[in-house]
């Protein structure tokens, strides 16, 4: 999202912001709600929400900046009555819970939270957001699952960590396979992902 690139604002609040679009868009439908003026009116709100306030005329600033469509250069008041009406549709509910959160903790429970395998499985994470995962799974197994695409990528044999956990492995495996699924529906081309498909599917 270029929007959140030019008014610097952390991952997190993107996060946030990516899933309030998410949610409101299982309510309202893109035509009844411009998705144009949705994402940043989300990521004013997401900024409040996350302590981490973007002013609504800087954002005004750069649609119009990054905007060749007169169109589509929106004002003020167009990112404030438009937060109103998202409040409705969340039903002013906003609270957030992100996989980040148990990230951490869980890599470093698995004795895996070197360099490496955070930024790949944070990576993992950051690009769950293009997906509807957030709203199907809890956020503690998204975590789980980016992290046992990352072991087994990486070759870490990690089984007894996750058996001592007790989850259902059916479950994050699963997951494991959506997030792959939309690699491959992406046609990203990268090896690692190709790696990553094969040495799952032999994975008992």
């Amino acid at each position: 999202m270029k929007l959140a690139q030019n008014v610097k604002v952390r991952q997190r609040v993107v996060a946030t912001a990516v899933t309030y679009m998410r949610r409101v868009y299982t309510r309202r439908s893109m035509s009844e709600y411009d998705p144009r003026l949705v994402a940043p009116t989300c990521l004013y709100l997401a900024s409040k929400a996350e302590e981490s306030t973007v002013q609504a005329r800087l954002l005004v600033f750069y649609i119009k900046k990054l905007s060749s469509d007169e169109k589509y250069r929106y004002e003020i008041k167009d990112i404030l009555e438009m937060e109103m009406k998202i409040l409705e549709a969340l039903n002013y509910y906003l609270v957030v819970f992100h996989p980040y959160r148990t990230l951490s903790p869980l890599l470093q429970d698995a004795g895996m939270n070197d360099m490496s395998m955070t930024q790949l499985s944070w990576g993992l994470v950051n690009d769950t957001y293009k997906m509807d995962l957030i709203l199907t799974h809890p956020p503690y197994l998204i975590a789980l699952a980016c992290i046992y695409i990352a072991s087994v990528y990486r070759e870490k044999d990690i089984t007894t960590w996750f058996e001592e956990l007790r989850v259902d492995m059916n479950v994050v495996k699963n997951i494991s396979m959506e997030i792959l699924d939309f690699y491959e529906n992406k046609m990203i081309a990268d090896e690692r992902i190709s790696t990553a498909f094969l040495k799952l599917a032999l994975k008992p």
